[in-house]
């Protein structure tokens, strides 16, 4: 049998507290360099508003609306902490891709169920002494100003874990800018604490409101039921 054939594929979705290093955390700082300190700000002109709202202890999940491939990198120099975002297991797929997302500290999700092995990375990361969990509620990139059809994990993890949710609003990127001598304004909010002990709908409710009053987007709600409790 050949060697390829044998080689366990590496899984994207489990990972250990061992996995969120030191030297993880450094190259996010280095990607955060590389886009957010020096070329986004070629094109951009970012403002941060709120930073006085992040918790001052605990372990919390970050919850921001998402447009941008470099909503992280923003969400993370806004935070100045580290923080494992999941990204969505496609993502994954292309091997090259997985390296770098994986020494980024983003772990797959399957946003059709959340598995077991995703559950268990979450924790493992409220675990770690300095690393946060971060969510895009949207499960993709949504450029349309609008909040719906909102996936459920997030609200699921914050029961599970018992951790707070932060709702970050970042408004700005719907549409790209390639003039660097007309610099674009993008802000980025963060809203009032979002408590875990509430029913999944209350959550999901209060989390979209927060976005849609600091972003200006429309919430459409939906009428789908919220999956059971994950046991």
């Amino acid at each position: 049998m050949a060697k390829s054939d044998t080689k366990q594929k590496k899984n994207y979705t489990r990972r250990t507290i061992e996995d969120f290093s030191e030297g993880k955390y450094k190259f996010q700082l280095f990607g955060r360099l590389v886009t957010v300190k020096t070329l986004f700000r070629l094109f951009y002109k970012i403002e941060f508003v709120g930073q006085e709202k992040i918790p001052k202890s605990g372990k919390f999940i970050i919850a921001p609306n998402h447009t941008s491939l470099c909503d992280p990198f923003i969400s993370g120099e806004f935070m100045d902490m580290p923080i494992a975002y999941m990204g969505k297991k496609e993502l994954f797929e292309n091997p090259i891709l997985a390296y770098l997302l994986d020494w980024l500290a983003c772990f797959a999700v399957n946003r059709e169920k959340l598995e077991v092995s995703t559950m268990k990375t979450a924790i493992d990361i409220c675990k770690t002494e300095k690393w946060h969990l971060g969510i895009f509620p949207q499960g993709e990139r949504v450029r349309n100003k609008k909040l719906e059809n909102i996936n459920k994990g997030f609200a699921v993890l914050a029961k599970q874990m018992k951790v707070n949710i932060v709702p970050m609003a970042i408004t700005g990127l719907e549409t790209s800018n390639h003039n660097p001598f007309n610099r674009k304004p993008v802000k980025v909010e963060l809203g009032d604490v979002i408590s875990y002990d509430q029913s999944y709908d209350e959550i999901i409710d209060e989390w979209c409101t927060k976005i849609a009053k600091m972003t200006g987007y429309e919430y459409v709600k939906s009428q789908e039921e919220v999956p059971a409790e994950v046991k």
